[in-house]
């Protein structure tokens, strides 16, 4: 396998395992395939397509100026802003085409946006940087995202059952985790003591996925036993 066969490899099959993993969670009324994978594909091309060029008018100054300065702050601030919306834009789409009624259908798409974005940045990385980043980058990053993602899906999720009126309050909640993760990745560069901050961000991660999963199920689980006991 050449460089950047490899590069793809690990840029992509981490992302579409844990996808696989997540649509499973999704035992009892699972999502159609097609706008799962259709939500991945948003998140690898449109979303990160326009986070890329936002990012890089705001503090990169690929455009021969930049608005912010790129320190660790901005960087984390405007990455979280950006590409929070960015992402959700993909999550809308199966939103707009009434595929989204719960808990569990918010987490699965938000964490299929989540990754295909996740997964073209570390292909990007790879290219830039060499595989070995890629590598690193695919233990960590693409569930990252997905747990952000699936925040604001779950938000979307809870809109379409009419639950909520505005996802607002999901979509911070997202951006502000993903400052915190770069925010800390930044500094931990310099001062290695600040992992201990990362560290910490992947259990809550870990703990806000498991949480809407299981949330999620027992919400699918009640709507089948009420549609059976209805029809009964």
């Amino acid at each position: 396998m050449d460089i950047f066969s490899t590069i793809i490899f690990f840029a992509y099959a981490p992302a579409l395992a844990i996808l696989w993993y997540f649509y499973h969670e999704d035992k009892y009324e699972p999502e159609p395939k097609r706008f799962v994978i259709g939500t991945f594909i948003l998140g690898a091309t449109l979303s990160i397509g326009i986070a890329m060029i936002v990012e890089a008018f705001l503090v990169r100054g690929s455009f021969g100026y930049a608005l912010l300065p790129a320190t660790a702050f901005y960087m984390s601030l405007i990455a979280g802003f950006v590409e929070e919306p960015a992402k959700a834009l993909a999550i809308r789409f199966p939103f707009k085409a009434g595929q989204m009624d719960g808990i569990m259908d918010g987490v699965v798409y938000g964490v299929a946006a989540g990754l295909g974005f996740a997964a073209t940045e570390n292909f990007l990385y790879g290219i830039g940087f060499g595989v070995g980043t890629t590598i690193v980058r695919a233990f960590l990053t693409p569930f990252a995202h997905a747990t952000w993602s699936a925040i604001v899906g779950v938000g979307y999720g809870l809109k379409a059952e009419g639950k909520i009126q505005s996802v607002s309050g999901y979509l911070i909640l997202g951006i502000l985790l993903h400052f915190l993760w770069d925010y800390f990745t930044f500094l931990s560069l310099a001062i290695p003591a600040y992992y201990i901050f990362t560290i910490l961000l992947i259990f809550i991660n870990i703990a806000i996925i498991r949480y809407f999963i299981v949330v999620g199920q027992r919400e699918d689980l009640e709507k089948m036993w009420w549609y059976w006991f209805d029809r009964g």
